[in-house]
């Protein structure tokens, strides 16, 4: 596949001559989940090159080979599920539009992929729910995602976690999201169900998600503190 050149930017599918950047990537990824507050699954280097040596890895370089972004492809339940997983934008090319192309990239490969796969999504981020918005996913319960056990393996290491564990998967403060393509495929005479308008209710959507935050952790505070009243009560 010829690589997507704009400005200074390469947006391609990884392969062999990128192995040299998974240790980079895998650094940045753990330092910006850190600074996040929420995790990003946490992949070994090794992981990182299983996949840019498989084609199902997305990477985004300067003109010069300098690392930009990366993002991989995931599958679940024999591939009625495909995640577009770890997206990581260097910082100093933030906010510049490269984390859209990649995005838009990775969901490329993925229809090409698994053309009849569910792509599906978790983020806190409402940057990336917009471009998810943009790309025709719409936001879903937890419930819709995959109830595959390694699917949820990957959140474990994300701060977050207890939440989920403890409200049995319903809630969390991530989003779920899906494009099913089988809405892709109606007939052109059939009415298309009305999507999610990410654009029109953005501010709504950022009030509902500060809400959920406030009260799911206060939620994990008051377990906590019970924890804390249990073991005081044991010594």
């Amino acid at each position: 596949m010829n690589p997507e050149v704009q400005d200074i930017y390469v947006v391609q599918v990884a392969n062999e001559n990128h192995l040299t950047l998974a240790d980079t990537i895998c650094k940045e990824m753990e330092q910006s989940a850190k600074a996040r507050g929420t995790g990003i699954a946490k992949r070994s280097p090794l992981y990182l090159m299983e996949k840019m040596l498989e084609g199902k890895a997305v990477i985004a370089t300067t003109n010069t080979g300098e690392w930009v972004g990366f993002c991989y492809i995931e599958t679940w339940e024999h591939g009625k599920f495909v995640a577009n997983s770890g997206l990581i934008v260097h910082p100093d090319h933030r906010k510049s539009g490269i984390a859209t192309r990649i995005k838009a990239e990775a969901f490329r490969l993925s229809r090409t992929k698994y053309p009849n796969a569910k792509i599906i999504g978790l983020t806190t981020s409402l940057a990336v729910m917009k471009i998810n918005s943009e790309l025709g996913y719409e936001p879903v319960t937890l419930s819709e995602l995959p109830a595959d056990e390694a699917f949820w393996k990957g959140c474990s290491s994300c701060v977050n976690y207890d939440i989920l564990n403890r409200t049995n998967r319903k809630h969390c403060l991530c989003t779920g999201m899906l494009y099913d393509p089988e809405k892709e495929q109606q007939k052109p005479t059939e009415k298309k169900p009305e999507t999610w308008n990410f654009l029109k209710e953005s501010k709504l959507y950022e009030r509902w998600m500060r809400l959920k935050q406030r009260i799911l952790l206060r939620f994990q505070d008051r377990q906590r503190s019970k924890k804390t009243e249990r073991e005081l009560e044991a010594v």
